[in-house]
């Protein structure tokens, strides 16, 4: 099973030493971040859609094999709240495929406030391409029903596990053949970080509910104070101690080696 593990995001300032040297460019954070990580969830895409130029020029200069996450326009998510969601996808979609292969996972992260409505889910996970893996982050517990599990289910999108305080926030449903995991806020210390026993639980999760043959994607958002890129590396650890395969950039000792 390769378990690709990654941040959320790479353009942090607060990450000078940690992950970038002091004297790096920003301009060359994303070839420097292509080093570490195999993938990287874009939030980019939340805030404001970048140009197809844009995903074209993150393809360019990250190594082959590399695979980017998007998260989804909150235009479709938070301001539409999932309603005609036909443009915002067609829209999303014509800008996404500049990264061509490097493309992987489209998320949609709802809005807190939003309450259980698994037509319209249905009808804007009809609207991706065929092909495109899409996973969902309900926020309202509202959400955990028999017949949301049906129509993520049915789609073939995976219900986005998510981790705050360092537990489960969602029901841990496998809902596709693929995974999705974000870590949003450990409780070690320094906050907001994670710690050993929390990772070696999720890795534990995870071997537990995938094959080998099955892709899984974990990211981590605990950006401040460069958390996120300290547990990416230390759950690698963790999940390779499960013998599981964790892919490494080329160059990059395999963690399970």
């Amino acid at each position: 099973m390769p378990v690709l593990i990654g941040t959320s995001g790479w353009q942090y300032k607060d990450w000078r030493g940690e992950l970038y040297p002091h004297e790096l460019p920003q301009r060359l954070w994303l070839e420097e971040y292509g080093r570490h990580f195999v993938t990287v969830e874009s939030n980019n895409a939340f805030y404001r859609l970048p140009e197809q130029k844009t995903f074209a020029d993150w393809r360019r200069r990250t190594p082959e094999g590399f695979v980017m996450a998007v998260k989804a326009s909150r235009y479709l998510t938070h301001i539409k709240r999932l309603r005609d969601p036909q443009e915002p996808v067609a829209r999303l979609m014509s800008r996404a495929e500049g990264l061509g292969e490097r493309l992987g996972p489209v998320l949609l992260q709802l809005p807190p406030t939003l309450r259980c409505d698994p037509g319209s889910l249905d009808a804007a996970l009809a609207c991706f391409p065929r092909g495109v893996r899409v996973a969902v982050e309900p926020r309202h517990v509202s959400w955990w029903t028999d017949e949301v599990r049906e129509v993520l289910r049915n789609r073939g999108a995976a219900l986005c596990w998510a981790d705050r305080g360092s537990r489960p926030v969602t029901p841990l449903w496998r809902t596709a053949d693929w995974g999705y995991l974000r870590f949003h806020e450990g409780r070690a210390e320094p906050w907001p970080g994670y710690g050993r026993k929390a990772l070696a639980a999720w890795a534990g999760r995870i071997a537990g509910a995938w094959t080998d043959t099955a892709d899984v994607f974990a990211f981590f958002n605990n950006d401040p104070g460069g958390a996120a890129v300290r547990d990416a590396t230390s759950f690698a650890r963790a999940v390779a101690s499960k013998r599981r395969t964790v892919p490494r950039p080329a160059g990059v000792r395999n963690t399970a080696e």
